[in-house]
């Protein structure tokens, strides 16, 4: 995984709340078992008409709003467990995702898979889609490292699990993770 430390960036506003699994990647679309080409049908169903063509009042669909950024209204992710919609939200372009809170088998998926929830209270995420809502260039600071999120001068902080955090911050998956304390591994077992 590519490390995260600090992202900086513009946000994209999807103030909906109790945003499914299924509205984040439609179930028909769960076929392939590989990471790649989901981001092309996240939001499926809201982004684009039977036709194919894209629904202009969708905010992926507004050219105004980018950055790797999704910032969600409260309870996102919930559902169903699938892994895909954390695998659709990375391979769009998104590396954090804010909101006041998560389900909890999404933001596990999300970490495994590069993908950091921020969760803020509600009133500071009311303050951010205020201000996108004002200027759609809007920037946020993420710190993996200080676990805080900052808009201007406002600051808060986020809660994350040690281990993951240090995945995060190194760009580990689970696999990347034993493979680096490998040597420690051996001397354990050498010790029993």
């Amino acid at each position: 995984m590519e490390k995260f430390i600090t992202i900086h960036s513009s946000a994209v506003p999807v103030n909906i709340e109790d945003i499914d699994t299924d509205q984040i990647i439609p179930a028909r679309f769960l076929k392939a078992t590989n990471r790649d080409g989901f981001g092309a049908n996240l939001f499926r169903d809201w982004r684009y008409n039977a036709d194919n063509t894209e629904k202009p009042d969708f905010v992926l669909n507004d050219k105004k709003y980018s950055g790797t950024i999704l910032v969600a209204g409260k309870n996102f992710g919930c559902g169903s467990s699938r892994e895909h919609a954390a695998w659709a939200i990375h391979d769009y372009g998104f590396r954090v995702v804010v909101s006041s809170f998560f389900a909890d088998i999404f933001k596990n998926n999300a970490l495994n898979n590069g993908v950091l929830p921020v969760v803020v209270s509600p009133e500071f995420l009311k303050e951010i889609f205020n201000a996108i809502e004002q200027d759609a260039d809007t920037k946020l600071t993420v710190s993996l490292e200080n676990q805080t999120i900052n808009l201007g001068d406002k600051i808060e902080s986020f809660e994350i699990n040690d281990y993951k955090k240090t995945c995060l911050i190194n760009g580990y998956d689970d696999i990347d993770y034993l493979l680096n304390i490998k040597d420690k591994i051996v001397e354990f077992e050498k010790s029993r």
